[in-house]
């Protein structure tokens, strides 16, 4: 291949993330070597790549609005908390009473399911938008902003639960965290429609252009006439919706919901996604596709020292490890500096 070709393949910022998924499915692959195996049963697709798609689903969906979140040099580190406050809505709305009906024990939920979906949706929404407010309209430091929802929301989803973990009877409920379509998880169907809607949206419209403006300068952009206060708004607002739906599907894929512990540090794993996926915490240019590629390559490290038997109480410093070396990987400067290391050893030979 042309040198020059070369150069313009390895700087595309979606190589690097795409070098690093490929990697960790091979090294899968060569721990296990039914990881890339298939199977059909009762016309759904099961096997080790489905697993992995299905469980990164929500943090897909919360990585895409922290993309946006940052891209205008924000960060929303409340996400967690508003994923465990849309799932004790949605479980404590939904539940699941037995009753009989036709001779036969059913469970029913306490209130219409669709309605317990968007009262957690809604709630997720408002959530957003307090953010917003605080950072567009009080003009507070998003982290500032974001760690009182943070630390409050934790607490709200604890007062809603009762401080206990709610468990969910109700069937059709679990369709949205465990339920196939077409042979696909139909998390996977979420995501894709809003990286889809997303995609659109970017490219289509002004609002891509207008997210990078403000990243890049938000005082120039307020000064071209841009509404920067109603941009920031909409994204936080976006953002928090986004955690809501992840709430949702979690709370559907485990049955339950725990104010204390669901969402735990998802927060933590969607910046980190979203950086892997080359978008800079300095705002400005932003990439959905590197966003997903992200937390892909998060799923598959976890699926990956869960496999390998790692023990608990250092899986964490070890895919902390190997994060730090994706990071050092995808890094022009760092690479640069390995590079004119190399020249002089050579230079010097």
């Amino acid at each position: 291949m042309n040198p020059v070709n070369l150069r313009a393949l390895t700087s595309h910022r979606l190589f690097w993330p795409g070098v690093t998924l490929l990697l960790l499915c091979l090294f899968n692959a060569w721990f296990n070597p039914h990881f890339f195996h298939l199977d059909v049963r009762n016309g759904h697709l099961y096997g080790s790549l489905i697993d992995i798609l299905n469980r990164a689903a929500p943090l897909m969906l919360v990585s895409l609005g922290m993309t946006l979140v940052i891209a205008v040099g924000g960060i929303d580190i409340s996400v967690g908390a508003v994923v465990a406050i849309s799932g004790a809505i949605a479980a404590s709305l939904v539940g699941g009473t037995l009753v009989v009906q036709n001779g036969l024990p059913v469970y029913v939920t306490k209130v219409p399911l669709l309605l317990a979906l968007l009262a957690a949706v809604g709630a997720a929404l408002v959530c957003g938008l307090w953010n917003g407010l605080l950072v567009a309209g009080a003009g507070m430091q998003p982290i500032i902003a974001t760690l009182i929802l943070m630390v409050a929301g934790r607490g709200v989803a604890q007062l809603i639960t009762g401080g206990q973990i709610i468990t969910v009877y109700y069937e059709p409920f679990f369709f949205v965290g465990n339920g196939y379509l077409f042979g696909l998880p139909f998390g996977l169907y979420i995501a894709a429609a809003v990286l889809g809607l997303l995609l659109l949206l970017m490219h289509r419209t002004a609002l891509g252009l207008f997210i990078e403006a403000v990243g890049i300068n938000p005082v120039a952009a307020r000064l071209a006439g841009l509404n920067t206060k109603a941009l920031l708004f909409g994204i936080y607002a976006f953002c928090g919706a986004m955690a809501g739906v992840a709430g949702l599907i979690i709370c559907s894929n485990v049955k339950s919901a725990d104010g204390n512990n669901a969402g735990l540090l998802l927060e933590l794993d969607a910046i980190l996604a979203v950086t892997l996926g080359g978008t800079s915490l300095a705002g400005g240019k932003f990439s959905l596709w590197g966003s997903v590629i992200g937390a892909l390559i998060i799923q598959t490290l976890t699926y990956a020292i869960y496999s390998m038997g790692v023990p608990p109480e250092i899986n964490l410093v070890v895919k902390a490890v190997v994060v730090f070396a994706v990071c050092l990987a995808q890094s022009e400067a760092f690479r640069s500096m390995l590079f004119q290391r190399h020249s002089r050893a050579g230079a010097q030979s």
